[in-house]
């Protein structure tokens, strides 16, 4: 089992995730040069976010897999979580150069996630859509926005 990790200015790190979290994080952080004390997560292509939290590993007796929270040969966005403070909301900031290219689909769901204001119908209204009537939300997508490797070939 392995998956695909982006980061950076479109680099690809191959790892295997059968693994302990602590292990699997550790060595994300080393080659993506994620700083120590930042907390990852991994964005998936359905714009699900698994996180890499190794706080949560302490809860349990037996020692937390990686494997199970993703998918084999999945294609995953290194995203950088940031706590708010004084009651600020919490940011999601992708670790890929320039997402908004690579995927704008997952973009989006970043935005979304952090409380920001989305691109929403205005980038993505389609020829034919008339003023004043609604094109359907986000519900209506399929599961799998997009596939990021096949964008990145």
């Amino acid at each position: 089992m392995f998956i695909t990790v982006m980061f950076g200015a479109g680099c690809r790190e191959l790892v295997n995730p059968w693994c302990s979290l602590v292990t699997l994080t550790a060595h994300l952080r080393r080659r993506c040069q994620v700083p120590p004390d930042a907390t990852i997560a991994l964005l998936a292509e359905d714009g699900h976010l698994v996180s890499l939290d190794e706080s949560l590993e302490g809860a349990s007796q037996a020692p937390s897999r990686g494997s199970p929270l993703l998918q084999e040969r999945g294609t995953y966005v290194l995203v950088q979580i940031i706590n708010g403070e004084g009651g600020a909301p919490t940011r999601y900031e992708s670790l890929l150069d320039n997402l908004d290219d690579w995927c704008p689909e997952l973009a989006e769901k970043l935005r979304w996630l952090s409380g920001l204001p989305t691109m929403g119908n205005s980038r993505r209204r389609r020829p034919g859509t008339r003023r004043g009537h609604q094109e359907q939300g986000p519900h209506s997508r399929p599961q799998r926005l997009g596939s990021l490797l096949s964008r990145t070939r």
